[in-house]
């Protein structure tokens, strides 16, 4: 293992974070304290708690999930992507590195400042409403779990993308219409039979109610279950991954 080059490839794509402070991270906690204020004011005024939890704090995990997911496929794609598209690539590729390196370089880096964003909102949101967290050591966990398995997720979007726009279709249109479907700034138990049923089939529901269950002890399903589905998209993440580096997919350029 060249753990040097894993170094140099992660050090490079974090240095990358201070160079981009605004897209990275000033703006993901401006567009969160705008939730907060619209949604914990226009929102919350009506629905006073939810579980003995205030509406406020209720939401808390799932904005701070929605910001997670969206910024490790971000963060893992552009980071993989751009490189292809300078044609930087063949620097890497033609350096004595494996693709398990590479790929450790790019989603730890990714993973690592997902997560750093997901406490700074954590952080931002104290501010707005009382938390509290129940199961610290779970919290901690199901984010570093989720935020690796969407920097795959991410990897493997950039790998697949050949412009710029192919990288955006998956966070936008899909992961964050799921993520505002899937129980972020409700409970599931507040729709109908029907709809419930059908929500369960929605796979970010697994992540925010495993999540919520960490800060509340409240969860829509499950906690055990909520573990093994986002286990399970880990290993169907790292599955697709070992293929791509099986068959070289357009890897390079």
């Amino acid at each position: 293992m060249n753990l040097r080059a894993i170094g140099a490839i992660y050090r490079y794509e974090m240095a990358r974070t201070g160079r981009t402070l605004m897209q990275s991270i000033i703006a993901p906690v401006i567009s969160t304290s705008l939730y907060f204020v619209v949604f914990g004011t226009a929102i919350g005024s009506r629905i006073q708690s939810i579980g003995q939890v205030s509406y406020g704090a209720f939401i808390v995990p799932g904005l701070i999930m929605l910001s997670l997911l969206t910024h490790s496929i971000s963060n893992a794609a552009f980071g993989i992507y751009f490189p292809k598209f300078t044609h930087t690539i063949y620097e890497v590729l033609s350096a004595p590195v494996s693709y398990l390196e590479i790929l450790l370089g790019y989603v730890g880096a990714a993973a690592s400042k997902s997560i750093a964003l997901g406490l700074i909102i954590l952080a931002t949101a104290a501010l707005f409403v009382p938390l509290r967290i129940d199961h610290p050591v779970a919290m901690l966990g199901f984010m570093v779990l989720t935020a690796f398995t969407f920097s795959l997720l991410g990897f493997i979007i950039g790998i697949w993308a050949d412009n710029f726009e192919k990288l955006q279709f998956v966070p936008l249109l899909i992961v964050t219409p799921l993520t505002f479907l899937g129980g972020s700034f409700y409970s599931i138990d507040m729709l109908p039979p029907f709809w419930q049923k059908v929500t369960l089939f929605n796979p970010v529901v697994y992540l925010i109610s495993g999540f919520r269950w960490s800060f509340y002890g409240l969860a829509d399903v499950g906690v055990w279950l909520s573990l093994g589905m986002t286990t399970l998209f880990l290993v169907i993440c790292l599955a697709i991954v070992a293929m791509i580096f099986r068959t070289g997919y357009r890897l390079r350029p």
